[in-house]
């Protein structure tokens, strides 16, 4: 949460857009916070793009694109990682995916777990909490800012929803 990824995922997109190359990105359907199939960073930058859902099969139409972005990975199915991984090994098309390791009790999302698994290559894009330390959890909160520890694994928010924290804060809290 909060560390720039759709920020990060813009740029690379506009990077290689600048050089006349095309790209393919996607967003998660479920996420409709800014709009249908808008990414939108905390910073401003925005952009339509094409969304994914549980029936999207990567594979069926191989894009003639330089990269596929893919934004709120942890959303994918096992099975859909297992097609962008394909089309990178088989077809030679880069994915880079930028998402969530974990959901908000510290449990890693299926998505996830699998981008992990299979990545040729794992950045972390790093942020902080509010201690001061490196965050590398999710904390979901209610209205009135209370922590919650039970509920459905997604559940769509922002800053009004979520905080990141640290292991420390995140076992403390």
């Amino acid at each position: 949460m909060n560390a720039g990824k759709s920020t990060a995922m813009l740029q690379v997109a506009h990077n290689y857009e600048e050089q006349g190359q095309a790209v393919r990105l996607y967003t998660a359907a479920i996420d409709t916070r800014h709009g249908v199939g808008q990414v939108t960073s905390r910073l401003g930058p925005q952009r339509q793009v094409d969304v994914f859902d549980s029936w999207t099969d990567f594979l069926a139409d191989i894009p003639k694109v330089a990269c596929v972005l893919i934004d709120e990975s942890q959303f994918l199915s096992t099975a859909q990682v297992q097609q962008l991984h394909q089309l990178a090994q088989m077809h030679g098309v880069p994915v880079i995916c930028y998402g969530l390791r974990t959901d908000f009790r510290g449990e890693p999302f299926p998505g996830s777990a699998y981008l992990l698994a299979l990545a040729d290559d794992i950045e972390e894009l790093k942020n902080i909490c509010s201690c001061g330390k490196k965050a590398t959890m999710n904390i979901r909160v209610d209205e009135n800012g209370k922590r919650l520890k039970d509920g459905e694994q997604i559940s769509i928010g922002g800053n009004e929803r979520y905080r990141q924290a640290c292991g420390r804060c995140f076992y403390a809290d």
